[in-house]
């Protein structure tokens, strides 16, 4: 024990200024079952916290206030920079990690339908919902999804374009209320499978693609919860594709979650982009504002990030209560990675840290402006 003594005194330091306490009594303390974890930690920060945890060496009944905590009190910004964190900064600026050929490589949505299935609202939408009005998910997502579609101006007869489609949640929904047909370009196999099931007899068409593929022209594109994993060096190219795919009298919805900094030193996650999402990069205001410089008017920018720490929270509840049937088929350190995701987003977005942003872009701006909608 006593070999962790100058260890545990300093992260303890650290965890104070949270109003963190090793062993203590509050939800958000964390309890410590192997002290070998603070020289990790210390060590290797971000990854080290979350991949102790994963290795059952601590524990919080609270996980998302624990988070909530340290990010209000800005920890990282106290801590000294880790040299991988450096190193991988430095690759990040110097090479593109969201290439064409990288981009067939993400496997996050291929872990397995069945996780989706039991954790997700009933339209299988795996982005924030909008919980104005609302006090479920199911309505979250509903709302969400009618909001996409009266922003964009949708009406009978129109083709859409969603860039991202997912299992296909928007655009059953867009087909079924709006009457419109639709194309939904994804980078997964297994979500296209299941959602050609899900939406079948309806005029929607699933393309297993890359978006600097697309081509054709559409009244509306929409793109909900893809342009992470676009990354900053590729924006230019993919708001230029956007905008050769849509109508000169057509709106373009982005959906994304945003950062509060350009910098990618700042931003970056190490233990998320190691285990949950491989090529993510969360854009920033002045990043989106570059990359549609001469190519977009901005009618609407709609901030409703505080709205993901319950969309966050209903999936881990979901998660947990149907972990019982999953358990069988996901390993123990899964389960315990899965919900350190989860409430680690849920913390962030509930410090403000993160954001979710909805964007409506025109090509020559709406003629008389564009009317607002909440």
């Amino acid at each position: 024990m006593k070999a962790f003594s100058k260890e545990k005194q300093i992260v303890s330091g650290l965890l104070a200024l949270a109003e963190v306490e090793i062993n203590g009594n509050q939800p958000w303390d964390v309890q410590v079952h192997d002290e070998s974890c603070y020289k990790r930690v210390l060590a290797e920060g971000i990854l080290g916290l979350g991949e102790t945890y994963m290795e059952g060496m601590w524990d919080c009944q609270a996980l998302d206030q624990f988070f909530y905590k340290v990010a209000c009190a800005r920890l990282e910004e106290k801590v000294k920079i880790n040299l991988k964190l450096v190193a991988y900064y430095l690759k990040n600026k110097l090479l593109n990690l969201q290439t064409k050929k990288k981009a067939f490589t993400l496997k996050h949505y291929e872990i397995g339908n069945d996780l989706y299935m039991k954790m997700l609202d009933k339209r299988l939408t795996y982005t924030c919902g909008y919980w104005d009005k609302v006090d479920n998910l199911d309505a979250a997502e509903e709302a969400k999804l009618d909001l996409v579609c009266r922003k964009v101006g949708l009406r009978p007869g129109m083709k859409v374009l969603d860039i991202g489609c997912g299992w296909g949640s928007f655009m059953k929904y867009a087909c079924e209320k709006y009457g419109v047909s639709c194309v939904g370009i994804t980078i997964s196999q297994a979500q296209m499978d299941l959602g050609q099931k899900i939406c079948r007899g309806l005029p929607i068409e699933f393309r297993f693609q890359d978006y600097r593929d697309l081509k054709g022209q559409y009244d509306a594109v929409v793109s909900i919860g893809m342009f992470e994993a676009v990354g900053y060096k590729n924006y230019s190219t993919y708001m230029k594709i956007v905008s050769r795919c849509l109508k000169e009298d057509g709106l373009f919805l982005l959906h994304t979650i945003g950062s509060n900094h350009s910098n990618s030193l700042k931003t970056v996650d190490p233990w998320t982009r190691k285990y949950i999402f491989t090529q993510g990069a969360l854009p920033s205001i002045k990043q989106i504002g570059q990359s549609i410089e001469e190519l977009f008017v901005m009618e609407d920018w709609h901030n409703f990030g505080a709205d993901y720490d319950k969309t966050l929270m209903a999936w881990n509840a979901n998660f947990q209560k149907h972990w019982p049937e999953l358990k069988n088929s996901y390993s123990e350190t899964f389960h315990r990675m899965w919900q350190y995701y989860l409430l680690l987003c849920a913390g962030s977005f509930r410090a403000r840290s993160i954001q979710l942003w909805q964007i409506v872009l025109s090509k020559q701006g709406v003629a008389g402006g564009f009317k607002t909608i909440r």
